[in-house]
């Protein structure tokens, strides 16, 4: 039997994410989505100011979050 691929990147940090701030990661997406259009940097600040998560995991779900969202101009 094949083991599951190993999971990289951003998404690799959401297990200890949501295990150390309580919340799924979908609710971090949906602060991030209520922010609007920001800049990477400034999206990391706002989760690390207003909800205190750490700057590698504000930084992994923002780089997932910029990732999955379409480009201006995308049918």
């Amino acid at each position: 039997m094949a083991t599951p691929p190993k999971i990289q990147g951003p998404a690799s940090y959401f297990p200890s994410i949501e295990k150390k701030y309580g919340h799924p990661v979908a609710h971090w997406f949906a602060i991030l989505q209520q922010a609007g259009d920001r800049k990477h940097m400034e999206l990391v600040q706002l989760l690390k100011a207003e909800h205190q998560l750490g700057h590698g995991h504000a930084n992994a779900l923002v780089a997932y979050h910029l990732a999955k969202k379409p480009s201006p101009g995308a049918p």
